[in-house]
């Protein structure tokens, strides 16, 4: 398949060997791949690998986004409120989720190779101009609203195309496909934290730009699309909540997701202001923590695949989310504090491993088996999180603030939340 747009009009047949993408038909109706996925082979594992690049310069960067309000907050614009600072990450959360709607309609359509470029075009200019931002709506602007931009257009359509290739090893593909975020949270703050003594801010945000760049390019490359539906579809499917599971499902993953992203954000300030460890040292914890995630997330999809089930395995680790919320409010040492990242790479990798091959395998469940609704019932429960994200981090602020910048009633009020979500088998 030379471009996706010249594959988006042409006449797709089914290839012999599913480990192949669709040929094209040159004359008759229509046609389209409605044979098995290949679950295995090249052409699939390779798309799990641009969905692992892709993970990495979007959704890596946004949960990284802790080294940024961290230096924001001491350095770039002082005497700003922390809550008014994690608006630049909550609205880059925001539209990542919410964008998915459309990109999700447009991935179901033919267009995923045309969202990966564009997304990764935007995130990269998102990143180069973030570089020279000088006043907070700048960073809102650049930062917020373009990384926001760019990774609703890629994700989702990478990630849902994952899903046509797989169905034994779905929960695995997934799972290692989205390992690239915790890849991304590693590698970025990384760079920020430890280039930008010796080259400054400005230029460790351009070198995260380049190597943004590079990924987008390698992912380009193998990205491949199966199924490729011409078929106009909405950008809302409101059938779906017909179906209770579905429902239920989104009341569970914004509950999690509108807890998962202020504790992220805050680790680092946690580290800071409470346990009173230098800057330096505290983004340690955020690296600690990302990094024992892209293991986490492949062990949690194996245990889906061959024993629990994707939706039994995200149901434990919401339960070990919400007791790791109430653990956090014992951590009162340096000690605590590398305990602390260690178990909460674990439970967010596992937690967020297993979310996309859940919603996946539960959307092929619910759907009867219609592949063609992946993308837009993906981008619904995307849109979804979106929301539960964008006031997650904002509201942890100001129950912080308004308890004098104690965290004890935001750990309580968190882990709370998080008993609170419906089972959905």
């Amino acid at each position: 398949m030379s471009t996706l747009g010249a594959a988006a009009e042409a006449d797709v047949l089914p290839s012999a060997n599913n480990d192949e993408p669709p040929t094209k038909s040159s004359h008759g109706p229509p046609q389209y791949d409605t044979g098995p996925p290949p679950d295995g082979g090249l052409t699939a594992w390779s798309q799990v690998l641009a969905a692992h690049l892709g993970g990495a310069i979007t959704w890596g960067y946004t949960v990284g986004f802790s080294v940024f309000q961290l230096y924001y907050r001491e350095t770039a614009l002082p005497g700003l409120p922390a809550s008014a600072i994690s608006w630049i990450g909550s609205i880059q959360l925001l539209l990542a989720w919410t964008l998915s709607m459309f990109s999700g309609r447009l991935a179901d359509m033919g267009y995923v190779r045309h969202l990966y470029l564009a997304g990764g075009l935007l995130v990269v200019l998102g990143m180069m101009l973030t570089s020279i931002c000088t006043q907070y709506w700048h960073f809102l602007l650049c930062q917020g609203v373009l990384n926001g931009v760019g990774s609703g257009l890629l994700f989702l359509p990478a990630a849902a195309n994952v899903g046509t290739y797989f169905q034994r090893n779905r929960s695995l593909a997934m799972a290692i496909g989205s390992a690239g975020t915790s890849v991304g949270a590693v590698m970025y703050p990384a760079i920020v934290q430890y280039l930008t003594p010796k080259i400054g801010f400005g230029w460790s945000v351009r070198v995260c730009g380049f190597v943004s760049l590079a990924f987008n390019a390698c992912g380009l490359a193998v990205l491949r699309q199966r199924n490729l539906y011409k078929t106009p579809r909405p950008v809302l499917d409101l059938g779906a909540f017909r179906s209770t599971t579905f429902s239920a499902y989104c009341v569970a993953v914004f509950l999690v997701h509108f807890c998962l992203f202020p504790i992220m954000f805050y680790i680092n300030s946690f580290a800071r202001e409470i346990i009173h460890i230098s800057s330096i040292e505290a983004i340690n914890f955020v690296l600690i923590a990302n990094g024992v995630a892209v293991f986490a997330r492949p062990v949690v999809g194996v245990v889906a695949d061959r024993l629990l089930g994707a939706h039994n395995t995200y149901v434990c680790t919401g339960l070990g989310f919400s007791a790791l919320v109430y653990g956090w409010i014992g951590v009162r040492t340096r000690g605590d504090m590398y305990a602390f990242a260690v178990v909460l790479g674990i439970v967010n990798g596992g937690s967020q491993g297993i979310f996309p091959g859940a919603t996946s395998s539960l959307i092929s469940h619910e759907s009867g088996g219609d592949l063609s609704k992946m993308g837009t019932w993906m981008g619904m429960v995307f849109a979804i999180c979106g929301v539960a994200s964008l006031a997650g981090p904002p509201t942890m602020g100001a129950i912080i603030a308004a308890s004098g910048g104690s965290y004890l009633w935001a750990q309580v009020f968190y882990g709370s939340l998080l008993l609170l979500r419906p089972p959905h088998e």
